[in-house]
């Protein structure tokens, strides 16, 4: 039992967690109340094929290619990735459209041509800065256990504080770029990094600029889907060792002496472990939810506000009108009221932003229609932004007409063969604990990215990866948080494995 060590869950930061522990030699049972792995990355089956209802790409190439080389293998050997040329087309109520690429250059021009030579020199600008961003940030924040301002100002301020104040922790990501852009659509383009995350972008630190670093580093999406990378890591961890056991569900995190002993599963069966790693929101431990004994492992922040939500769509539908790339925004015309509506209403705005993924397109700008086979229908995924709480049928029904009303204005007409529809009350059912929220907590205020808690929680033997602890949510954040959940317990457990 001393090198024993069960993951519950098996999201990016469960599967990740799996595979840093079996390199490092422990014995890991993997364990998923789900028939198929990937957490959040999910599928929706059509009669088109699968659609992705989750994550649709990942960024952050290198954490993956970290793994693998422990692991002895590369990412190009078990998925067939493509690399977006167009990382997104944006359209506006306006007419106007506007493409951004993993080119530089190409998207200066583009810029250029749509808002005139001085948004397209700043433009630059803002890039040179979001990759020092990112630098500053990357070993002194993202990939530490727990970061602390303390810590951050010893470590990174104290060599570099023009770097660190760079980072604009005490100013909003939507006032940072109004310094930036003169055109609004612009400063409405690159705000949207703060959804990645679940925040608004009149309340979240500019920091989060480092995200448009992140995109322009590079974008993969998976053939086949992304639902294919979480499965084939998990059949990288069978193969390596870790028991897999899908569809089966933990009741329980048992303790012993307050301290954790192993799991006690819904079928009865009971595994003995000397560290379990939760992959899950950790408010289903505060509520109770795998034992009245772990509500005192993490502080309860249950009663503050969670993160954004979403109404979403997978569809196999046929699309016309607009000239669809493999991820399409639509803005609406009023940004600050979209999320005053969210987060101080618990509304919808009439005109809220929403994401097109057009997975059957190709990610290279040109406007080429669906690559299948048969293209009558297309595998389509819709997502508009809800705040975190239970939608009536009424209102679902009310904001569906508004969704694809605002498509039609901005000329793109879906004719849906079949429909699958997620609420947050489903995902609050998929994601125990979360409450609907799909990103944890907001990331709000310059204090926001530390209240998230790291990998070690406050019993011994029990550790965290996953969203709702740092360094927060998404696909490569996600399985940071599983590699400093094994480093955690690699460090506390040394001398146990074999």
């Amino acid at each position: 039992m001393k090198n024993n060590v069960v993951v519950v869950g098996a999201g990016i930061g469960g599967l990740t967690a799996s595979l840093e522990l079996v390199s490092r030699g422990f014995d890991v049972s993997l364990i998923e109340q789900h028939d198929q792995p990937g957490g959040k990355m999910r599928e929706v089956a059509t009669s088109s094929g699968g659609v992705d209802s989750g994550p649709t790409v990942f960024t952050m190439r290198w954490v993956f290619d970290a793994l693998m080389d422990k692991l002895g293998t590369t990412l190009d050997d078990i998925v067939d990735l493509q690399q977006a040329d167009c990382l997104a087309r944006h359209s506006w109520l306006d007419g106007s459209s506007l493409d951004l690429f993993a080119d530089v250059d190409r998207s200066i021009e583009a810029i250029r041509d749509f808002a005139g030579q001085s948004d397209a020199q700043a433009y630059r600008k803002f890039t040179d800065k979001t990759a020092r961003v990112f630098e500053t940030l990357d070993a002194g924040f993202m990939q530490t256990q727990r970061p602390t301002l303390a810590g951050l100002t010893v470590n990174v301020g104290l060599r570099h504080p023009r770097r660190l104040l760079e980072t604009k922790p005490f100013v909003s990501l939507w006032d940072e770029l109004g310094r930036v852009f003169t055109d609004p659509r612009l400063r409405q383009l690159f705000a949207r990094y703060a959804t990645y995350c679940g925040s608004s972008p009149m309340a979240s630190p500019a920091t989060l600029m480092l995200i448009a670093h992140a995109e322009q580093a590079g974008v993969w999406a998976v053939r086949g889907g992304m639902q294919r990378f979480a499965d084939a890591l998990a059949k990288l961890a069978a193969e390596r060792g870790v028991s897999v056991r899908l569809g089966e569900r933990v009741d329980e995190i048992r303790l012993r002496r307050g301290k954790v002993q192993g799991v006690l599963l819904e079928s009865g069966e009971s595994i003995d472990a000397a560290a379990v790693v939760f992959n899950g929101d950790i408010n289903a431990l505060s509520a109770g939810l795998l034992g009245d004994a772990l509500t005192r492992a993490v502080p309860d922040r249950r009663k503050e506000a969670r993160s954004l939500s979403a109404l979403t769509w997978s569809l196999s539908a046929r699309a016309s009108g607009f000239p669809l790339q493999y991820h399409t925004v639509f803005f609406g015309g009023d940004y600050r009221a979209e999320f005053a509506a969210i987060f101080d209403q618990q509304q919808v705005c009439d005109e809220p932003t929403l994401y097109v993924c057009a997975q059957d397109r190709p990610m290279t700008g040109s406007d080429i229609g669906p690559q299948r086979g048969d293209e009558s229908t297309e595998r389509l995924f819709v997502l508009m932004n809800a705040p975190p709480r239970r939608l009536s049928n009424d209102e679902i029904s009310v904001f569906e007409d508004r969704v694809f009303g605002l498509l039609n204005r901005h000329g793109l007409h879906i004719d849906t063969a079949e429909a699958t529809l997620t609420a947050p009350q489903d995902f609050a059912v998929r994601f125990p604990g979360s409450e609907g929220a799909i990103y944890g907590w907001p990331t709000h205020g310059w204090t926001g990215s530390f209240r998230r808690g790291g990998s070690r929680s406050k019993l011994p033997g029990l550790y965290f990866a996953g969203g709702t602890v740092h360094p927060g949510p998404g696909v490569p954040m996600t399985a940071l948080s599983g590699r400093l959940a094994a480093e955690s317990i690699a460090q506390d457990l040394a001398g146990s494995v074999r």
